[in-house]
Order: C-alpha cells, then sequence, then structure tokens
C-alpha cells in the first residue's frame, strides 16, 4: 500500500517559512500533482516525501509507515522509492542497460534477476532496442525515459518526479505526458509529480494541489480545479480567464463599467469579481447574455482567438474556427456565457488585467 498522508506539515528554513499547515492525503495508485509557481513549496514538499529534507514539524507516513515526524525519520533509501529529476541524470559511460540496472546491482542482486528485470522495464518505457547504446545516442525523450525506467525497475511502491519534462522541447513534452500516464496506469503506482504547468497538471493527474507562497489553494480532480477554482489565484493559474469588476445583488451581478449583467444565485454579495474562460464565451446570432464590439481576431488554424470589447472591458474569446470568415473587426457582437465564476473582490490587480 502506497498511499501518502501529510499531517499538519510545516516547513521553515532558518526565519523563512516556505510551507504552511500541509494537511493532505495521496490515494493509493493515484497520479497526484502538486502544482504551483516557483518558488510555492512543491518541490520542498516532494523532497520531505523522499527524504532529503525533515519537516520543521509535522508527520508524514507512507502506507502504514511514519518515515517522518519530530521523533521518526527514515532515510530515503529505506522509504522503497523511484525518484526522477528535471535533470536527466544518466551516466554518459554507461549503457541504457547499465544504467537502468545500477539500482539492482547496488542492492547485490544476482545477474539473472537483474536482466529479467531490467529488459521488463525497458520494454514499458519502449526503449529495449536501445539496450547497448550510450546515452549520446539518444534524444532527450529517450533519455528521460532511461531515468524512468531506472526509477521504476526495483518496483518503488512510490514514484516522485520533480519537473522531469522542463528540458524538452514542446512536442517532445506533450508525448512524454502521455507515456508517463499510460505507465502510472499499466502499472497502478503511486505517482507524486511536481510541475509548474498547468498543462501537465489537468493531462496527467488524477488529483491536483494547487500551492501558492506555502499554502494550500485548492485539491481536486482536474476538471473541479478548472472548472470551480475556489478563488482568483486557481482560476488565472489554471488556464486562461477573463476577471471583470461588478456588483452581486438581487440575483444578478452586474459589470461596474457598462449596464450589462448576467444572472447569478450564488452566496457572495456586494463587490465581487465575474471570471469567465475564454472558451465559454460563443458568438450567437441574437438574444446573446452580452453585446460587444469584435476589436481583433486571429486565426490559429484549431481556433479564432478574439478580443471583444464589452462596456470598456476588454474579454478574450476563443471562438470556432470556421467563424473568422464571419465577423469583420469594428462588429457589433452577441455573446452566449456558458460558464462563469464570482469571487470576492479582494482589490488584487494582478488580477485584473486583460487577457493578451
Amino acid at each position: 500500500m502506497s498511499r501518502i498522508i501529510i499531517k499538519d506539515v510545516m516547513k521553515a528554513f532558518g526565519d523563512v517559512v516556505v510551507l504552511n499547515n500541509f494537511d493532505a492525503e495521496f490515494p493509493d495508485g493515484k497520479f497526484v500533482t502538486l502544482l504551483g509557481p516557483s518558488g510555492c513549496g512543491k518541490t520542498t514538499m516532494l523532497r520531505m516525501i523522499a527524504g532529503f529534507e525533515k519537516p520543521t514539524k509535522g508527520e508524514i507516513f507512507i502506507g502504514d509507515q511514519e518515515v517522518s515526524s519530530t521523533k521518526t525519520f527514515v532515510p530515503p533509501e529505506k522509504r522503497d522509492i523511484g525518484m526522477v529529476f528535471q535533470s536527466y541524470a544518466v551516466w554518459p559511460h554507461m549503457t541504457v542497460f547499465e544504467n537502468v540496472a545500477y539500482p539492482l546491482k547496488m542492492k547485490k542482486m544476482d545477474k539473472a534477476s537483474i536482466k529479467e528485470h531490467v529488459e521488463k522495464v525497458l520494454e514499458i518505457v519502449h526503449l529495449a532496442q536501445y539496450a547497448e547504446r550510450i546515452p549520446s545516442q539518444l534524444s532527450g525523450g529517450q533519455q528521460q525515459r532511461v531515468a524512468l525506467a531506472r526509477a521504476l525497475v526495483a518496483e518503488p511502491r512510490l514514484l516522485l518526479l520533480d519537473e522531469p519534462l522542463s528540458n524538452l522541447d514542446a512536442k517532445l513534452r506533450d508525448s512524454m505526458r502521455f507515456e508517463i500516464k499510460e505507465i502510472q496506469r499499466s502499472l497502478g503506482i503511486t505517482v507524486v509529480y511536481v510541475t509548474h504547468d498547468q498543462m501537465e497538471a489537468m493531462t496527467m493527474s488524477d488529483i491536483v494541489i494547487v500551492i501558492n507562497h506555502g499554502d494550500i489553494q485548492q485539491i481536486g480532480k482536474p476538471t473541479e480545479i478548472y472548472r470551480y477554482p475556489v478563488n482568483q489565484f486557481v482560476a488565472d493559474f489554471v488556464g486562461k480567464i477573463n476577471f471583470i469588476a461588478a456588483t452581486s445583488a438581487n440575483g444578478e451581478v452586474q459589470f461596474k463599467n457598462s449596464p450589462q449583467r448576467l444572472p447569478y444565485e450564488g452566496d457572495l454579495k456586494g463587490d465581487v469579481v465575474v471570471g469567465i474562460r475564454p472558451e465559454n464565451l460563443r458568438f450567437i446570432k441574437t438574444g446573446g447574455d452580452l453585446t460587444g464590439t469584435l476589436l481583433s481576431k486571429f486565426y490559429l488554424g484549431d481556433v479564432n482567438d478574439c478580443r471583444v470589447e464589452i462596456g470598456g472591458e476588454q474579454v478574450r474569446v476563443i471562438a470556432e474556427p470556421k467563424s473568422f470568415d464571419k465577423h469583420t473587426e469594428g462588429e457589433s457582437i452577441q455573446l452566449r456565457v456558458d460558464e462563469f465564476s464570482v469571487f470576492v473582490d479582494t482589490g488584487d490587480e494582478d488580477h485584473m488585467k486583460i487577457l493578451t
């Protein structure tokens, strides 16, 4: 069993607190992503799970084993984990087979068993045909798979990945996301994955934990995080979104800079911020929820990326590509709003921005 339980963990380096009261449970066999901007504490949390850092306070359990607390500390080599770092960290003088076999040699496993384990894991990561090559003869994505195979070969109960795709180009990152997820599904292993890339988090995760300034902002499935963000930070960090200042009263929100309004039956009253994702604004001929003026449009092949002015506010609209030829700049536009969120207006100017 490889579920992870983190109880009230805090980590400080001197007077600087990098994680505050981190409480979470990562279920057995799930892909859990720690998502947040640089410096938010996500890598520190991963290093504490691995045993490379000790919590200042709190407890960490892997399965039923307490691995970190004020009284207990299990070193990394005793935690039965595999870890893949941002750098490939493969030995350039060893073949692929030798790189992957190294952890088993350290465990004094016999040669026949090593061969069996290595060949099995190389098949899983699609590198069996490259077993005798050295890393300089491999692409970046293949080298990253060598590192992944080396982490998996000893059949750990837990796999930790620290931004493993950030050194790859965009096309390789895209393919590796799906490969890593398929490997996790086929093995049924628990994975904790650290990234600042919301696309990686959305495509790979069963559970996403959004962190900012050392605090958990939201925990949920990717669809929950994206469609029902709990605050402006989560809404802004996970995907693109338009923020519009408004006032909530009498079952509706009215935009502050125009007479336009949307029906709203939620609990928030007074000054609020309306968040609308660009793909949730649709061009329609008549009967729209909002009216605006098309300022600009950009044909990107798969979408028509537009800017529309609504009562002095500029919003981004991701429309269907075929709409590009149907509308002209300066034209009056009717917009249907499929979904929107409403947040307390905290006066955070960083989030009250025009999408560009």
